[in-house]
Order: C-alpha cells, then structure tokens, then sequence
C-alpha cells in the first residue's frame, strides 16, 4: 500500500472536481479524502500502486469537462489508512485557484426542468456540478456554498441528500436548490406594486404579446425584452432606451428556430450552443422575419440561446421567432443588477419587472462573438469568459491595466497569469467608473491580489487614466503609460510577447506618441520596446471628435484634398443633398483654414468616409455604424465574382488614403455596382497594408505580425489581410481570446508591463 499527496491547480473548484474524484476513487478501489484549499484542490489518496497508478491516468483523461487542469503535483507520503473517500472541510488562506466562469444549462438539468413528474418541473434556478451560476454568485475562495450568495438559501432534505450522496450529479453542486428551498420569482409594475397572478409565464407571454417591454432578472443582471417581430415596439424600446440604431440582440428557443432568422456556418452553430452561450453575429435570412428595427440597416443580427432554466421557460412559452433581449440600462449607462437599482432606474423605460431573490454577486453582461470562416472573432469578452485568465510572457504579479475610454476593461494579474475583468462599457460616466471600483475590488478580493504598478492610455482626459493617476498618487504606487496602438498589438501578441513583431493596428483613433490621432498603424514590437514604422497617411479630421460622429466631415475633408474646397462642396452636396449647405461650407472653411481640424491617420475614419460616398449616411448613431455597413454592403459579393488584381495605395511606406477614395469616385463615375465598389475598398487597403509589410519584414527579420484593432472586427477585412499574409510565408497572429477592439487594451497594458525590466523611478 502506498499513500500519495495530489495537488491539482487551476479551474477546480465549481466544477464538480471532488465529486467526480469519489466516484473515481470507489472504480479505481483507492481510499483517501480531497478538499478545496486555496491553491486547488489538495488529495490524500492510499491503495496498492497499480490501483494508484489508474485513478492519476483517469484523473487526467476524464476530468469534469468544465475543469481545467493548469499543474498537477504528486508527492509520496508514509502510509495511512482511509476508510473509503471522503470530501473533507475546505481550509482557507490567500487563493491561487481559478474562479469558474457562469456556464449554460446542461442537458440533464433541462431535461428535468421539463418533466412534469420531476420535483424541478418549472424550476427556474435549476443547476448542477456540470452548469448554472459561478462568477455571478462567489464572494470568496475557496469556492463553497458559505462563501457564495446562495448561503441565504439553506437546502431542504431532499437537496441535502443529493448534495452528500456521491452518486449524485449535486454532489456538491454549490448552488444547488429546488421550489422548496430555494429562490423564486414575483412581478411588479413599474411602481414596483407586486401582481398576484395564477400562471406568471402565461402573464408575462400575453403582455409580451400586446405589446408590453419587461425588465427580467437573468444571471448576471437586467434584460430588456420584447417582442422581436413587433416593429412599433421595437421602436418604442429604442426611444425609451435612447438607443436610435444601435442594434438589439435576440434570444430563441432553438437552433432550428435560429436557423430560420440568420444563416449559420457549422462554428456558428457550435458555439451557440456551447456552455459559454454568447452573443453571435450571423448574416440575417433574407426576408428578414423579424421586425427591421431589430438591426437597422445591417446584414448581421445577434442571436442567442436561452442559458438558464429561466430563459429555457419563458422561450417555451413564447409563441413567436424571437424576444429581443438587450442588455437592462439606460443608453451609455451600466447594466443593472440589483432589483431596487432596477426600479429606480428602469421604471421609465419597462413596463413590467420579473423579480427573484437570488443575489447577483458579480454582475456581467452577454458576450458577443461573430466568425470570420472558422476563426473566432470576440467582440465583448464577458459571460461564460471571465473571469478566466490569459497567459503573461513573464511572471508578474500586481499589474493592473486601467484599459481605455470604449468598451472599458482591468485586467489583474497573478504569477503568470493576467485576469480581464468583464465588459463594463464605455467609462464616460461616474456610474460606470464605480462599477469598475466595484468590480476591481471584488477583483483583487478574489484572487487576493493588491496592484503594485498601474498602467493606462497615453490620453490624459479618458477617466481611466485619471483614475489610475488618482490611485498611483493615493497608495505610491508605479504608474506606467503605453500608447493605445502599441497596447493592442501587445494584446495580440498576449503570452507571445517579446520577441520581434509587426503588428497592424487598425481601429478609430487612440492619441500617439507625437500628440496627433492615430489609428491606422504599422508598429515593430520587440520586447518593451516599440516604434511605428508605418501606416496610413494623415488627413484632416475636422472637428475632431465630432468628425466621429458625423463622418461626412471627413468625407469632406478628403475630397478637398483631392480637388479644393469648393469642388468638394459641390461634390458631397450632389451626394447628400440633405446636408444642410450653411453646415457644409462651414467645415469646409473649417479645414483649409485648420481650425480645430487635428491630423489624423485613423483606419476607421477612412471606412466610414467610403461609406458616406457611397449613401449609406452621413453620421453614426453608435460607433463604427457606417463602417458596419460598408462591410455588410460589401459582404454581398460573391467569391466567384471577387477576382482581379488592384494596384495598392502607397507612396514611401505608407498608405494614401486619399487614394482610397478616388478609387470610390472613379468607380462611381463609372457605373460600378455600389457593393462591388465597397468589396474594391476593402481589397485595395488589404493590399495597401500587405505592400507595407513586405518592405519590412526582411529588413527588420521577422515572420510574426499581429492583427488587431477595431477594424480587424470586420470579418472581411480580416480574411483578406490574414490570408494575404499567409501567402507571402507570414504568420497572422489574431488572438481569439481577447477582443480586438478597446475591451483588449487593458490586457496588452499588463502584457507590455510584465516586459518592462524595472519599475524603480516610475512613482508619481
């Protein structure tokens, strides 16, 4: 007989890994005991060595399938005697363990919930060891029910004996309950006045049906939902919401019902179904079935599943295609959470609230993916993601990257390991800034990590830097800053960071090293180091921020580089006869003359110019519109009919967007198909950025070149420049685990960070 020590480390707790090692341990005919401990999970383990040597072999090959093991260490130890195997008392400490993300319902549990002889029959906060509520619901590590928000729910008998018996798929399924013991629902008016009802789904159906918009309590905080197919509705959720065009995701009963709202490849299918259950972009069926106003003007809807039992009975009771299921805040404002937050805030924009009384710890919204042929596009790294952590080139615990102004994130990092926090929004209010001092907190609580060197955006007025300036100050702490283009190459690059790189950087605009806007960039990376080294030439962007939401300015400002002001008056008037002329002749003065018209090299202002001159409107109604069209018009042409070389757009290393757009007007002139014309767009930058690289791979020796910025959402494009890479011997590098656009900065920040040498001097 032999004894052994097992410390298994990574994702363990939360995910049925000790109930699955007593069942383990009664095939193998071992004795011994586990328990969470801080670092993992510690096991005691004694039997003959051949009957040792096949539990380790199956612990490794039939783990839980929502475990991750990082690191196993064995260790011998004098004999002892067990009787059987025994899950022990967890002991506490300062946690290096992972924090499970929130996962899907499984098929087990669903299965259940839809038995009319089972005890969970309509249960809506049915879960087990393999699905249900994780990140949303811990307070503390190491992961048990004391240490969640589920402790204020104490188990009947029945939900007792299942969670002791090791038989049981709940054996120490943490969150476990059922109608007896555990959470429920009620509704309420606007006014929060309580609804007595006989059949609350067939309440909350027939109101849906006559028009009505509910606030529901879901996992991870508020959704605003309403009929999908009703256009005055849908319209009505937009006033209300403050939300003109932005498009609204919507959830479906089944993939078969999916399948008849968009068209979905084989790797959109999959991960709609998945246990992490995000968001997907697919290119909408033609006719459309649901109400336009759902996702104006765009090819693309997002459409997803329903992930907990909650979303499984209200979609089968829902008669029609779809709910729209958008996130539960005003316009610019944070997600809600906590029911009397919801009232309070809410009440204005629904007009019936579905309540329970589990509390949402962690709140977290819907991540959002879309595919570029099978390669994974991540757009809002969120539920069913965080708070799972990315690799670190080097080991350094304590950074902390602030992140941007738009679709902010933190990331934390511990060891070798950096941990993003989950999408908060754009950091443009106090509220939003709270959440993320909230959200940090519980951040730092949970991997008991305090922050030691603080890295932000070059941008001194983004509050997160000011924040991150404030904190440095307050504790004496580091504080570094790392340009916005450099953070997302680093982002790409992730754990691969450090050696030599190109990286092309295309988004809407960051500040540069030399005080102008950037935002379509070449940059040579090697190790902390970084320099541009091309890129997009600059142009006027009139107004300056303004220019982002009205890109008819930067429309403007380059047809006057092309032909003189007064000729592009005349021109962009033929094109918008709309625009009002006083308005026009304005900011045409405005550049010539160089009045706040800062330069600007940014890759998104030349899409959304394109897409001005080929009438697909004058201003965004939420960032990158215009240039979500563009690719959407684009995206019509077909393969066959997509051939035919291009002459790429550059002059001494970098790439004339200028002509870019005499490339438009010349095909407009010419009679050519306005979705060919986009298509020709796409394919001449991709050329442009392609010509760049190959002037500097051989000369600066390197093979790698990283891909990332806002742009490099848009899933043609990306095709394009990846593959055309690909051709010439190069390696694209697009991380799939981190979004291209400014939800990934936070990451690069800590990446770079964790390369800088020394922090000594860098204090305030």
């Amino acid at each position: 007989m032999k004894t052994l020590r097992l410390l298994v480390r990574g994702r363990v707790q939360g995910v049925g890994f000790r109930p699955f090692l007593v069942r383990l341990a009664e095939e193998s005919g071992v004795s011994g005991q586990a328990r969470n401990v801080p670092e993992g999970v510690e096991i005691l383990v004694s039997g003959p060595p051949g009957a040792l040597s096949d539990f380790l072999r199956e612990l490794l090959a039939r783990r839980p399938p929502l475990s991750r093991i990082r690191a196993l260490s064995v260790r011998a130890l004098p004999p002892q005697s067990f009787s059987g195997f025994a899950i022990a008392d967890s002991t506490s400490g300062p946690p290096s363990t992972l924090v499970p993300p929130d996962v899907a319902t499984c098929a087990a549990c669903l299965s259940e919930v839809r038995d009319p002889s089972d005890r969970r029959f309509g249960y809506p906060f049915t879960n087990c060891t393999d699905c249900g509520p994780r990140y949303t619901v811990i307070e503390a590590l190491p992961y048990d029910r004391a240490r969640t928000s589920m402790r204020e729910f104490p188990m009947c008998p029945d939900c007792l004996r299942e969670y002791r018996n090791p038989r049981s798929r709940r054996f120490h399924a943490e969150p476990n309950a059922c109608p007896r013991c555990g959470p429920g629902l009620w509704i309420c008016d606007r006014r929060g006045t309580r609804i007595p009802v006989r059949n609350l789904w067939e309440f909350v159906v027939r109101t849906l049906r006559e028009g009505a918009i509910w606030a529901i309590k879901g996992l991870g905080g508020f959704h605003l939902v309403c009929d999908a197919e009703n256009e005055r509705v849908v319209r009505l959720l937009r006033r209300r919401k403050r939300r003109p065009t932005k498009p609204f995701a919507v959830m479906v009963r089944d993939l078969e019902t999916a399948g008849g709202i968009a068209e979905l490849s084989p790797a959109e299918t999959e991960v709609l179904s998945s246990p992490e259950a995000p968001i997907v972009l697919a290119r909408k069926a033609r006719p459309f079935p649901l109400a336009e106003a759902v996702a104006p003007g765009l090819e693309w809807v997002g459409i997803m599943l329903p992930y907990t039992p909650l979303h499984h009975l209200l979609l089968s009771a829902w008669p029609g295609k779809a709910l729209v299921m958008t996130s539960g805040n005003l316009s610019e404002e944070p997600l809600c959470f906590e029911n009397d937050e919801a009232l309070r805030r809410l009440s204005e924009l629904a007009d019936f609230f579905l309540f329970h009384d589990r509390r949402i710890v962690n709140p977290v919204d819907d991540s959002v993916v879309r595919f570029c042929d099978s390669r994974r596009i991540l757009i809002r790294r969120a539920r069913g993601f965080v708070p799972e952590p990315l690799e670190l080139p080097r080991e350094r615990t304590g950074l902390l990257g602030v992140g941007a102004l738009l679709k902010n994130t933190f990331t934390l990092t511990r060891g070798g390991e950096a941990f993003p926090g989950p999408h908060l929004g754009d950091l443009e209010a106090l509220a939003t800034l709270e959440l993320l001092r909230r959200t940090l907190s519980r951040y730092q609580a949970l991997l008991s990590v305090e922050p030691e060197v603080l890295i932000s955006d070059l941008h001194p007025d983004y509050l997160s830097s000011r924040f991150a300036e404030d904190t440095a100050s307050r504790k004496g702490l580091a504080l570094l800053k790392l340009q916005h283009h450099a953070a997302h190459a680093y982002a790409a690059l992730g754990g691969r960071a450090g050696g030599k790189a190109l990286a092309l950087v295309l988004d809407g605009a960051g500040l540069g090293a030399d005080g102008t806007i950037w935002g379509g960039e070449i940059l040579f990376l090697e190790g902390q180091r970084y320099r541009r080294v091309g890129g997009i030439s600059p142009f006027p962007l009139p107004g300056g921020e303004a220019a982002e939401r009205e890109p008819w300015r930067v429309a403007l400002a380059l047809l006057s580089g092309i032909f003189g002001p007064g000729e592009a008056v005349r021109r962009l008037r033929a094109l918008a006869p709309d625009l009002p002329m006083e308005a026009v002749e304005l900011v045409a003065l405005q550049t010539e003359r160089g009045l706040n018209t800062p330069l600007t090299s940014s890759a998104g202002r030349l899409f959304e110019a394109a897409a001005v001159l080929l009438g697909l409107g004058l201003r965004n109604g939420y960032e990158g519109e215009l240039a979500l069209r563009l690719e959407g018009l684009a995206s019509e042409i077909p393969e066959e009919e997509s051939g035919g070389s291009v002459s790429p757009d550059t002059e001494n290393g970098r790439i004339r967007g200028t002509a870019l757009i005499e490339a438009v007007l010349r095909d407009l002139e010419a009679g050519v198909p306005r979705n060919l014309i986009a298509f020709r767009f796409h394919r001449r930058l991709a050329a442009a950025l392609l010509e760049t690289v190959n002037t500097w791979v051989e000369r600066l020796g390197v093979r790698e070149v990283a891909l990332s910025g806002g742009c490099f959402q848009n899933a043609l494009l990306l095709k394009m420049v990846a593959e055309g890479l690909e051709a010439r011997g190069l390696e694209p590098i697009f991380s799939e685990s981190v979004p291209p656009n400014d939800g990934g900065i936070s990451y690069g920040q800590v990446v770079w960070a964790s390369l800088v040498q020394a922090f000594q001097g860098l204090g305030p």
